[in-house]
């Protein structure tokens, strides 16, 4: 069909609000100076990009404000038992690490990870460490020392009595592996950079390790093993490398492929440009403000080039049209601009105060994910709005480009009817029922998708990666699990060795071994008891906590700092997991809080009304019966992973609601119509189902990696249907029947929907190979968020459009709002 019938009506007179004229005036009739300001603006952004620096700081990724986060930041510096801590094992290859040459090896990897820059040189403990001991209890009393004593020479007598000491010191299956083909090098690190006072980079880190360790020792002889918080963050950050190379291979993709849709080399390089412009604006407004980027907002200039690019083709899009009826150049760009930007500013807006949600999520990496995708959008009204169709004011398109829309137009004809029928209420309820049917089965389907990590190891890294490897063999060949949580047992200062205090401990640490996922447990109690039993000629009978304070006391004389602080008011009980799965953690924290509550009965609760310097004087005064014990979740890394799990699952449905309530309320002020709210959002929150129900299909939990993708693709899907329907919109108050004014609307701005829609979904798709699995993860579900999202705009909207819609009261409303509408004939 024809346009004339439409193009008889004043366009700007039907599409635009009373201030768009003033705003295209103020725009086109100063584009010299809007160009100069905005290279301006484009050569300062430009020198703060030279300011970006990459930040993999630990404290950003955990929620700070979370009752177990806080607990752990006030025995920060007393735990050594945090989330700074790197194993490096070294395997023999042949026969066991009693021999010459291993014991050497693995002195000089000790030495060579002594100087390490950042490692905490007092806490490090290897076999070679005078801090690594053994004892034993003669009919001379107590004797011991290191591991490796002073007068060791490496002979075979020399290399037996290590072999002695080592069984001897109770590190078989904690630092020597339990087939004694290994041993374990533990580093803690110091926060701060020790040269500069900065926050330690453990990127640099973890580069030093792979140079000075496993490059230079690991050999047909030898193997290296590293893991550790701070290694896997090292390993992301390398391979976050590579979304430099994503990101230029879908930038090649989108221009091969916006050429073919356009024909046109300016309408291809143009938007390519403004859209990494915008890019660059967003990085270095970010780097001025002092904002850092992490492992999360690095993928955020991909999505900033993605919406660029969508919202730059429905204005190329709409200047090819323009040019086609015989607009110039500067006619063209105008009436692209005064057409499209006001779906172009309520979907932007939509997007950035969608994207300000994640802002509800107490996790500085995810907030700074909101604030950086924010801050995107906003450069993307002045690149894509405002400056591309300035640039094509001047060099317009093509003339191949207006020859090929025009023959696009008529050769897609056949195409564009078929989905027409779609807004015919005979073949609507089709995709309605298909709809409803799909969304009731991913509702329920979804039901069983988990918060946290469903896989061993570091979920964020493949399951085969270097760092998951070293994880499972760490795993496989000692006692310790890598999963550790840390419940801290506080009591007023110089009672943490108290009996009552200690047989708590006991009755915790026995409740706590018999819980599913719990492999072993250890604290001043284990120590305690080993020592008294070593006091009585080793008899199993003594293996238990004496009633002596005297004896007590004599017992953790020696205890490694580690298990308790300095003025012994926290002993930390260390629970050793089986993995830190979702299930393993809820299951361990819910244990954890059920003892709590059921020793509380046996505490005096008066304890709570006091502090804990007052607690010594009520004691003796009588005023409280005994010495009260606090047990407090938690540190570690699978302790501080439980709170990620918990701040995530509290704020998922905060976050889902407000997205759809601010889209609702953007949609509805701009379209005054709640049919047309509900002809745009349910589609969108079809999308959402089905990517919740995709995400328990293919095991993938709600995490700081994934719960942002919920977000951005409702932000970003809902493009899609405001631009289909603010031309459905027009078209029917220009007269059109339902189903005509459909098919117009596919001819011109469904065809842009249908191309941004397949472009960015083959663009997001390459992420899928990223050695990043948490990459992949977030590529898989944008890519089916964003083809969904277009084929709901494209297939059910019209549909919805067709039973919600009364032609007569989109017309009644426009003339309300903008006065009568001209005949459309």
């Amino acid at each position: 069909m024809s346009d004339k019938k439409f193009s008889s009506v004043p366009e700007h007179y039907i599409l635009s609000p009373e201030s768009e004229p003033f705003l295209e005036r103020l725009i086109f009739n100063n584009r010299g100076i809007v160009i100069a300001v905005l290279m301006m603006l484009t050569a300062l952004f430009g020198f703060g990009l030279t300011k970006v620096t990459l930040d993999a700081s630990i404290e950003k990724y955990i929620p700070l404000n979370h009752e177990y986060i806080r607990n752990y930041l006030v025995h920060k510096d007393e735990m050594k038992s945090g989330v700074a801590n790197v194993k490096i094992a070294v395997e023999t290859t042949s026969g066991d690490i009693f021999t010459k040459d291993y014991m050497d090896t693995l002195s000089k990897i000790s030495d060579e990870i002594f100087f390490i820059k950042g490692v905490d040189r007092s806490g490090m403990q290897s076999l070679w460490t005078p801090n690594v001991r053994w004892t034993e209890v003669t009919e001379e009393g107590f004797q011991g020392g290191p591991v490796i004593p002073s007068t060791y020479d490496g002979s075979r007598d020399s290399l037996e009595q290590v072999r002695q000491n080592v069984l001897k010191s109770g590190q078989v299956g904690r630092l020597v592996a339990n087939n004694f083909e290994s041993a374990i090098i533990d580093v803690p690190l110091v926060e701060n950079d020790p040269e500069t006072g900065e926050k330690l980079s453990y990127a640099a880190f973890s580069k030093e390790l792979e140079e000075k360790v496993r490059s230079q020792f690991q050999n047909d002889q030898y193997r290296i093993y590293i893991t550790g918080t701070p290694k896997k963050l090292g390993d992301l950050l390398e391979g976050a490398k590579s979304i430099g190379l994503f990101f230029l291979a879908a930038m090649v993709m989108t221009a091969i492929l916006l050429f073919l849709y356009s024909r046109c080399p300016r309408g291809t390089i143009v938007p390519i440009v403004a859209s990494l412009i915008a890019v660059v604006w967003q990085l270095g407004s970010l780097a001025l403000m002092g904002f850092t980027v992490d492992l999360y907002s690095v993928l955020v200039p991909f999505l900033v080039f993605a919406i660029g690019i969508s919202h730059g083709v429905q204005i190329i899009n709409g200047i090819a049209i323009e040019a086609g009826k015989g607009a110039n150049p500067l006619q063209a760009a105008r009436h692209a601009f005064r057409g499209l930007y006001v779906p172009g500013m309520l979907a932007l807006l939509s997007d950035a105060i969608g994207f300000l949600t994640l802002l509800f999520i107490d996790i500085g990496v995810i907030q700074e994910l909101a604030v950086a995708a924010r801050v995107g959008v906003a450069m993307i009204i002045v690149t894509n709005l405002v400056l591309l169709p300035i640039i094509m004011s001047y060099i317009g398109i093509s003339q191949s480009g207006v020859n090929h829309a025009r023959k696009a137009e008529e050769n897609a004809s056949g195409i564009w009817r078929a989905l027409s029928s779609f807004a015919n209420r005979k073949v609507a309820p089709v995709p309605i029922v298909l709809a409803i049917v799909m969304a009731v089965f991913g509702y329920f389907y979804s039901q069983g998708l988990k918060i946290g990590d469903l896989d061993k190891g570091a979920p964020e890294l493949r399951a085969d990666s270097r760092y998951n490897l070293d994880n499972a063999y760490m795993v496989g060949n000692y006692s310790t699990s890598s999963d550790v949580m840390v419940v801290m047992v506080e009591t007023p200062p110089e009672q943490c060795n108290a009996y009552k205090v200690m047989d708590a401990m006991d009755r915790f640490m026995w409740y706590m071994e018999n819980v599913p996922g719990v492999q072993s447990t250890t604290s001043l109690v284990t120590v305690s008891k080993l020592v008294t039993k070593s006091m009585n000629e080793g008899n199993l009978n003594w293996s238990a906590l004496s009633r002596n304070q005297t004896i007590l006391n004599t017992s953790i004389q020696r205890a490694p700092d580690a298990l308790l602080n300095s003025d012994c008011s926290m002993a930390p009980v260390i629970i050793y997991l089986n993995d830190h799965k979702a299930e393993t953690l809820e299951t361990v924290v819910a244990a954890v809080e059920k003892f709590k509550e059921t020793y509380d009965d046996h505490v005096d609760q008066k304890f709570y009304t006091y502090r804990f310097a007052e607690i010594e004087e009520a004691i003796s005064s009588g005023e409280l019966e005994s010495v009260p014990v606090r047990f407090q979740l938690a540190s570690g890394n699978a302790g501080i992973e439980a709170a990620t799990n918990q701040v995530i699952a509290d704020a998922q449905g905060t976050m889902l609601i407000f997205v759809y309530v601010v889209v609702f309320v953007l949609c509805f002020i701009t379209f005054r119509s709640l049919t047309a709210v509900a002809c745009i959002l349910i589609p969108l929150a079809l999308t959402s189902i089905l990517s919740q129900a995709l995400m328990t299909y293919l095991d993938i939990g709600v995490k700081v990696a994934t719960l942002p993708v919920i977000a951005l693709g409702v932000g970003i899907g809902v493009d899609y249907g405001i631009y289909i329907y603010n031309r459905l919109e027009v078209m029917i108050v220009a007269g059109k029947s339902m189903q005509e004014a459909f098919f117009e609307t596919l001819r011109s701005t469904g065809k842009a929907v249908s191309f941004t829609g397949v472009t960015l979904a083959i663009g997001v798709a390459t992420w899928i190979i990223s050695p990043i699995k948490f990459q992949a993860d977030m590529g898989i579900l944008l890519t089916f968020m964003f083809l969904w999202n277009m084929l709901g705009a494209l297939i059910l909207l019209p549909a919805l459009a067709s039973f919600l819609l009364r032609p007569e009261r989109m017309i009644e409303r426009h003339k309300r709002r903008h006065g009568d509408v001209p005949p459309a004939g």
